[in-house]
């Protein structure tokens, strides 16, 4: 006889079956990229949203489904990357809600929940389309309708929305013209029904499952944290877990956030529902415990010594992808009226916005998508009433707006840029005079007098749009497309410039990346004060990765 029914430990093993599948396939997801550019990152980012999904459940053992369901949905929800991250953690969320409590779950409850946490996602997007991990999603949710009442047997009732999910997948190939001329699947539903088949697999896998480390896709870079003294680290431990109350309001966070600023500092406390996420730098981890129990239960906990991590990076030798410690908001001082907030990559870039006022940057964009948790971060790191987000990809505006929801006790707005020439251009178009509303309307209504222009490279063989691609060839994106496709940098770069300039045009930027040299920039801007002597030109090192060229035209 088969099993009929579903607890929270057959849930907890089965999503982290789930995250442990999408982990092992992630780059296989990120190879299914529409474009051959080398940032495809659809399956890291659903990955890593499904792993914190899975780790904050992982030492939870409740036999009820409802709670487990809750945990992996707060999870997937701080851990939510990138637009497939969010949308999965929307999935997530519903499919919570839908069982909400429950003790277990038979094929008609878990296809109740799969159809709440697809109408959830659908709701998350503002403009869904169809031919994405949205219709995938759906089709499943509709396959567990359908068969809820004639298969009862679970391992048989997901076999079936496998099949069915896998047939949808195939034909999302010809819902968009970008997939089909790329003649790829949907990226985020061959991840979502990898996340489905390792759980299907492991059903009746006997003993606890844990949660795989994330595979590397890329080497970090520490070389910031070296020029960090230890004697800079003012509290040694950073200290981290989540308390569960039955109902976070504000006046607890408020309170409990006053009492970490006496004892630490880089503090996090976020609110959802009933549980309370804190993050704190202090020299005494077991007074912030403390006083956590006297609010509700802890879990999740983790405390490390700053200090010896320090040294030990040092001693090593390796180069750490960070910032130097976020700055620690001066308690004695009123906050200011707006701060900001920039997804960058690329030491000179995030330099450019660092002059042009942004308080706190986020590493990130075409490389790794920050999570919603990253962001709320941020958002704490600055003494400010209103903080305005510049997301600077597409990939992170949801995520964006997902942080802007979670934050309990700072109004954040999110201005939707999609690229970093919009997001400079928003900044310079900030006015310290005008309210936060009037800045956000003039900021976003900004990004439209900016063109982006960006030069990469092709990392497999392909066809769009009548181009015939290469590996290894000059690509030179426009306005999200492929405009140009060239066998050399300089060539491909100025046919690219062409390509975007007009006679409107009046300001040309080039920020060249860390594989470009200075003369080559500067070669580049020559060609461009010949042939456009109207425009006024600039040549700044962005020290970007993958992409050789970013050019803004104004």
């Amino acid at each position: 006889m088969g099993i009929t029914s579903i607890n929270g430990l057959l849930l907890k093993k089965m999503i982290i079956a789930g995250a442990n599948k999408l982990n092992s396939e992630k780059q296989l997801v990120d190879s299914l990229n529409v474009f051959p550019v080398p940032d495809g990152d659809t399956g890291t980012n659903m990955s890593l949203t499904v792993i914190a999904a899975a780790r904050e459940i992982e030492k939870n053992n409740s036999l009820n489904i409802g709670e487990i369901a809750k945990a992996a949905a707060n999870g997937a929800l701080r851990g939510a990357r990138g637009n497939s991250g969010v949308i999965t953690s929307q999935l997530f969320r519903g499919f919570y809600k839908g069982l909400e409590g429950k003790e277990e779950a038979n094929t008609k409850d878990i296809a109740l929940a799969i159809a709440k946490g697809v109408k959830t996602a659908y709701k998350a997007v503002m403009k869904p389309k169809e031919g994405t991990i949205l219709t995938v999603a759906r089709a499943c949710a509709e396959s567990a309708e359908k068969y809820a009442d004639e298969i009862t047997d679970i391992e048989k009732f997901i076999e079936q929305i496998l099949e069915d999910g896998n047939a949808m997948l195939l034909q999302t190939t010809d819902m968009l013209p970008a997939l089909k001329q790329a003649n790829v699947v949907d990226a985020g539903g061959k991840g979502l029904l990898f996340i489905l088949q390792g759980a299907y697999e492991n059903i009746h896998t006997e003993g606890e499952i844990t949660v795989d480390e994330p595979l590397k896709t890329q080497v970090p870079d520490f070389s910031a944290i070296t020029s960090v003294d230890n004697d800079s680290i003012t509290f040694g431990y950073c200290t981290e877990f989540f308390i569960n109350v039955n109902n976070a309001d504000n006046k607890i966070v408020t309170n409990l956030k006053a009492y970490l600023g006496t004892i630490g500092d880089s503090i996090v406390c976020v609110a959802d529902d009933d549980i309370i996420k804190i993050h704190v730098h202090t020299d005494h981890p077991g007074l912030a415990l403390e006083k956590a129990l006297t609010i509700g239960s802890l879990s999740g906990l983790k405390i490390e010594n700053m200090r010896e991590q320090h040294t030990n990076i040092i001693d090593f030798g390796g180069n750490k992808k960070s910032e130097a410690p976020a700055p620690v908001e001066k308690k004695d001082e009123p906050p200011k009226e707006i701060g900001f907030i920039s997804v960058s990559v690329g030491s000179g870039l995030s330099e450019i916005f660092k002059n042009l006022g942004v308080d706190e940057i986020i590493e990130g964009g075409q490389t790794m998508n920050p999570s919603t948790e990253d962001i709320l971060n941020a958002v704490e790191n600055i003494n400010a009433k209103n903080i305005i987000v510049l997301p600077n990809n597409k990939n992170i505006i949801l995520a964006a707006e997902q942080a802007a929801k979670l934050s309990k006790d700072k109004k954040v707005f999110v201005v939707p840029s999609k690229t970093i020439p919009e997001g400079i251009t928003a900044m310079i178009n900030f006015n310290p005079a005008e309210s936060v509303d009037s800045n956000v309307s003039d900021m976003t209504e900004s990004l439209s007098t900016v063109k982006t222009a960006m030069v990469t490279y092709a990392v497999r063989e392909t066809s769009i749009d009548d181009k015939q691609i290469e590996e290894g060839d000059i690509l030179g994106m426009l306005g999200g497309n492929i405009a140009v496709v060239s066998k050399d940098l300089i060539e491909g770069t100025k046919e690219l410039i062409d390509k975007a300039v007009d006679d409107d045009s009046e300001m040309i930027s080039v920020y060249y990346g860390s594989d470009v040299k200075e003369d080559e920039a500067n070669e580049i801007a020559a060609y461009i004060e010949e042939k456009y002597p109207d425009c006024e030109v600039e040549v700044q090192l962005g020290n970007q990765p993958l992409y050789y060229y970013i050019i803004s035209v104004e």
